[in-house]
């Protein structure tokens, strides 16, 4: 069984992590940490294989926290979970031994394939002996980081929800409306991929008042 330390500030965030973690066949959570001193922590009192990281820490930054798990010689390996597009980010997470980097938001199959990816990865890796030659080194490292684009949920595509993204982080919060005529869509699809990113933590929803009628959602990024 490979256990995992889920760490994640935000609440429903984590919770839905470590329920998907459960889900998986050979995996189970050991912990749940939502700042990096709580995870620190939790790696000295528990055996734990792998860290699910979120890479925005109220205390620290996640990178900041593959640093002193490395420094405090913890032998585990941690697999990005993260909001953080920038490639200066994944470049840095790759020099500090990140095995995978997965983008939120994401589904549950999108998780369970990195893990699956994982534990053959960890089981190449500890049956032990030597490698055939290059290309059985080649197939150990790829195992790990599926070429396979992450699912969505049916109906969604990943084109449409990278726009909405950068629509959203821009700074200002934008309504549906706002959102759909950026990105030359209906405000019903704007509406769906905003309330999906809502969901899933990564975008704050709030009423707008000011006009006539019922007040307005509008979406800023967390």
């Amino acid at each position: 069984m490979i256990s995992v330390l889920v760490v994640e500030d935000e609440p429903v965030a984590a919770e839905a992590h470590r329920a998907y973690v459960d889900r998986t066949d050979g995996f189970t959570t050991v912990g749940v940490a939502g700042t990096g001193a709580a995870a620190l922590a939790a790696l000295t009192r528990t055996t734990v294989d792998l860290v699910l990281l979120d890479l925005h820490l109220p205390d620290a930054s996640g990178l900041d926290l593959c640093r002193r798990i490395r420094a405090v010689g913890a032998d585990v390996d941690v697999l990005a979970v993260t909001s953080a597009r920038e490639l200066a980010t994944v470049r840095a997470a790759a020099v500090h031994g990140v095995v995978g980097y997965l983008l939120k938001p994401f589904t549950y199959p999108a998780l369970r394939d990195r893990l699956v990816a994982y534990a053959e990865y960890r089981a190449r890796l500890t049956a032990g002996g030597d490698a055939a030659g290059q290309a059985e080194i080649d197939r150990v490292l790829g195992t790990v980081r599926p070429a396979r684009a992450a699912p969505l949920p049916k109906g969604m595509g990943r084109e449409t929800l990278d726009a909405v993204v950068a629509v959203v982080r821009q700074g200002a919060a934008v309504s549906a409306a706002e959102t759909a005529e950026l990105i030359g869509a209906s405000r019903i699809t704007a509406r769906r991929y905003l309330e999906y990113l809502a969901e899933a933590g990564l975008v704050d929803r709030v009423p707008r008042y000011g006009g006539a009628g019922r007040p307005e959602l509008e979406y800023r990024w967390r």
